[in-house]
């Protein structure tokens, strides 16, 4: 399987890149920010507990299931005030 992943705001910033394509088997989102945890520093950032993440643009949940040739992104939370 082969996905697009999307970073955002500060994991852009951290990971010193807006995009990748990642290959491998994932049945959900959080299998594939699992396997980009696993990579070590600094991809640890995206292991926050409160992250967001999108599949095809929309807002979803870590146990989302992914499809070959998903987009899959990931951004911090959002805060307001």
């Amino acid at each position: 399987m082969k996905i697009k992943v999307m970073y955002f705001a500060r994991y852009r910033e951290r990971l010193e890149r807006g995009s990748e394509s990642l290959e491998g088997t994932f049945r959900v989102v959080d299998d594939v920010r699992l396997a980009l945890v696993g990579r070590g520093e600094p991809y640890q950032v995206l292991a926050e507990q409160n992250l967001m993440c999108a599949r095809n643009e929309e807002l979803c949940r870590l146990d989302e299931p992914v499809q070959d040739g998903d987009e899959v992104a990931f951004f911090p939370p959002v805060t307001g005030g």
